[in-house]
């Protein structure tokens, strides 16, 4: 039975680019002074590499030194080696500070609750390149693993994911739309309804019809309620007066705080369900994506308190 032979153990890189710089200089003194270090360190390291490989890579001469055949030979491959390893590491390290991040999320969390706080984001991570893809059904893996997705439902059964908001509903309205102080859910059934449309067999978040059940009324006929296919669309709709919304927390929270929406129920109905910041890829704690994570789990907490917080 045949042994493959073991390769040769190489040098210590340290030694290498100790020999290349005495190389270069011709000079061991010059080449302490370029690597802070000392002569005698220097013409140590090099006596060294000179026993190790069995043949020597200067002649010292009276003034100075000069290369052996076998040191140039070597120099040559030590300086073409090492300008390839500066040329990777420097690639290397411009990618991870100008890196762009892929965040894959929906309509309404990109426009309603990501795009307000983007400029806060790029002052706490100013190298942050962000890249959005948003869609209102499922993120579609033919077109590419994201770094990260921001995903409304239940709690994905694969990668790792973390709860950022759980599912908090109340219907909202255009104040011009409540003269008459709160409505009751049977009144409110007489309003003009504006609903998300949903995709595929299973409901990935709360319908009117889950609303009024939820309030112990029966729902009026869904071919009554306007439908949009972008959330956002929904809440514009619900602002300029066309009906009431289901409002998500927190995506409308900044329209309540400013009054352009208010709640046109006092309970909110909340679920299993919410928005997970979720991956299929190795989770990542430290470097930009670890950071964003962090802004935004951070940015989440904050938006919650706030919302908790009792009014003035």
């Amino acid at each position: 039975m045949s042994h493959k032979a073991l390769p040769q153990p190489l040098p210590a890189l340290q030694s290498l680019i100790h020999f290349e710089s005495a190389a270069r200089h011709l000079n061991f003194t010059s080449a302490a002074e370029e690597l802070g270090a000392t002569q005698p360190a220097v013409s140590l390291r090099i006596r060294k590499l000179e026993d190790e490989l069995g043949l020597p890579l200067f002649d010292r001469l009276h003034r100075g030194v000069r290369l052996t055949h076998e040191g140039e030979r070597l120099l040559e491959t030590v300086q073409q080696t090492l300008e390839a390893l500066r040329l990777v590491t420097a690639d290397m390290r411009t990618q991870q500070s100008r890196r762009t991040l892929t965040l894959s999320t929906d309509f309404g969390f990109a426009k309603l609750w990501l795009l307000p706080r983007m400029v806060a984001l790029r002052q706490a991570i100013p190298e942050l390149q962000l890249r959005l893809l948003t869609s209102q059904s499922e993120p579609d893996a033919r077109v590419g693993v994201p770094d990260l997705s921001v995903i409304f439902g239940e709690c994905p059964d694969a990668g790792s994911h973390r709860l950022l908001f759980a599912e908090s509903v109340v219907p909202v309205c255009s104040p011009a739309l409540l003269r008459h102080g709160l409505p009751t859910p049977r009144e409110l059934a007489a309003m003009p309804l504006l609903q998300l449309e949903q995709h595929g067999q299973t409901a990935r978040w709360m319908s009117w019809a889950d609303w009024f059940r939820g309030r112990g009324q029966r729902a009026p006929a869904a071919s009554d309620a306007i439908t949009f296919n972008d959330y956002s669309l929904v809440v514009q709709a619900a602002v300029s007066g066309l009906g009431v919304a289901l409002g998500w927390a927190p995506l409308v929270d900044d329209l309540l705080a400013s009054g352009e929406l208010v709640q046109a129920d006092a309970q909110p109905l909340q679920t299993s369900r919410g928005y997970f910041l979720s991956t299929l890829r190795p989770w990542q704690s430290h470097g930009l994506q670890g950071r964003f994570c962090d802004w935004l789990v951070a940015e989440c907490a904050r938006t919650t308190a706030l919302r908790s917080r009792p009014p003035p």
